[in-house]
């Protein structure tokens, strides 16, 4: 490593040692226990993907406050998101303690019928990390039935039996709010690459759970869950032609013939959603990709004129007709800019898979990208524009930004 990379890692180290726990709240209403939130304007909002993010992020940072208190607020954040489920097994995706309501904005809404997204798939994750980190099973061990519940609704409600692929019900708060392959596009009919290889991890991390619980039967149904999807996720969404994983339109009326089509009918299960986003490169993340597909991956990655960029990695491909760099809040833009999580995301695959300089290289650019802001505004953004360097908005956000250290360390 170059002593500019490790003078980077010092500038932002030094940022968040500072900041990290601004992030830390107390419980308050509806929340009874601590929690952790993303800062900036999203201050006293608990968020899923977020909420794993800081946690898995800060797990390895030498903290001046003490450990114990960053893994009390990520049990917190676990045990107050099941606080919150619904007797079907929703979990809602954020619970907000700024409006003075006793149930939760999204809980209402699916208490009224309304079909919309659930707890994204890290739920499971957050609790197996706190598990980890806490050397202790008690604490969950009393709620493992509401982690069953929780399948039972992602399976009942959101599972596309034809193609083994789980699907978004709409496109409100899909993690990458504006991804084209989901965005605008008709509500339950979009199995995202992003929502199936999180899940693939979600599955193991359940199966995990049960096994450290001497759950021997349950370990072997998640785990062949889980199986069974990177089944489907290798059938259905990878491409041959293009060499790369897309999300997929399941809304395929499969049939063998009627009364006027009485030759071969419509057997395929879905059709690929050609848009090359970031999250293409999630099953190298999971671990699931085969050599020859991470090879292809890699060079995708390399492509100055999809995501190679020279702030990290394009959150969507330069070549893509929707590439737009434009501020937006509410959906945040992901047509373009750099998210921390994602160029995270892609440098762990291409590491799973030993494409060491690869990574390397992504880490020194985002790690320039972050401390340069600090040096210039004093502080770290949202996202970041992949052209120019520069920050785009929502100044003081810490959450994921926090995993630029962890490629450090990981290298």
């Amino acid at each position: 490593m170059t002593d500019q990379l490790e003078q980077d890692y010092l500038v932002i180290e030094k940022y968040i040692n500072a900041m990290a726990a601004t992030s830390l709240k107390p419980p308050k209403p509806p929340l009874q226990y601590p929690f952790i939130d993303p800062g900036s304007v999203y201050d006293g909002n608990l968020w899923d993907w977020d909420s794993y993010w800081a946690l898995y992020g800060l797990k390895d940072l030498n903290q001046e406050v003490l450990p114990a208190e960053w893994i009390n607020h990520g049990k917190g954040n676990v045990l107050n998101f099941l606080d919150h489920q619904l007797e079907d097994g929703y979990i809602p995706m954020m619970v907000e303690t700024h409006k003075d309501e006793k149930i939760p904005y999204l809980n209402r809404k699916h208490l009224e019928g309304i079909k919309m997204n659930m707890h994204k798939p890290f739920l499971c994750q957050q609790t197996l990390l706190v598990m980890e980190l806490l050397q202790e099973n008690s604490w969950i061990a009393s709620s493992i039935d509401k982690l069953h519940l929780y399948f039972t609704c992602y399976d009942e409600n959101y599972f596309h039996e034809n193609s083994g692929l789980y699907v978004w019900a709409d496109d409100i708060m899909i993690g990458m709010d504006n991804d084209p392959a989901s965005f605008g596009r008709t509500p339950g009919t979009t199995a995202n690459i992003f929502l199936n290889a999180f899940m693939v991890k979600e599955l193991e991390s359940m199966a995990e759970i049960c096994q450290n619980l001497e759950l021997p039967e349950k370990q072997t149904y998640y785990q062949s869950k889980a199986n069974n999807l990177i089944v489907a996720i290798q059938n259905e969404c990878w491409d041959e032609r293009d060499k790369f994983f897309y999300s997929v339109d399941i809304d395929v009326k499969t049939r063998t013939f009627d009364w006027f089509h009485v030759g071969l009918g419509v057997f395929w299960n879905s059709l690929p959603i050609r848009i090359q986003v970031w999250s293409g490169f999630l099953p190298l993340w999971a671990g699931f990709a085969t050599k020859e597909q991470a090879e292809q991956m890699r060079l995708h990655y390399l492509n100055h004129k999809s995501f190679y960029a020279p702030g990290g990695v394009r959150t969507l491909s330069k070549e893509e007709k929707m590439y737009d760099l434009r501020e937006t809040n509410n959906p945040s833009n992901w047509l373009g800019p750099i998210w921390i999580v994602a160029s995270y995301c892609v440098f762990m695959g291409l590491l799973n898979y030993g494409f060491v300089t690869e990574a390397e290289d992504l880490a020194s650019k985002t790690l320039k990208l972050m401390a340069d802001d600090i040096r210039k505004t004093g502080s770290l953004h949202e996202y970041y524009n992949p052209e120019t360097c520069s920050p785009v908005m929502n100044s003081g956000f810490i959450n994921w930004n926090i995993l630029a250290l962890n490629m450090y360390k990981a290298l």
